[in-house]
């Protein structure tokens, strides 16, 4: 009877640890899904929050000469 009891404990974790995963993947398909709207939004419009990504791309590690 106590191993019946420890397998039910162990399935109803594994039953919550998938839902949780399933969660955050889903809200991380929504925030990916967010941003692109926003990028394609911002292109049509004209406007670009990431300004700072058409700058010149500057040189981790100074050139030798």
């Amino acid at each position: 009877m106590f191993e019946y009891e420890l397998q039910q404990i162990r399935s109803a974790e594994l039953i919550r640890e998938a839902q949780n995963h399933r969660l955050a993947k889903e809200a991380a398909s929504g925030r990916r899904a967010a941003r692109r709207a926003a990028a394609l939004r911002s292109a049509h419009d004209g406007t670009d929050e990431r300004a700072h990504r058409n700058r010149l791309r500057r040189h981790w590690f100074a050139r030798a000469v």
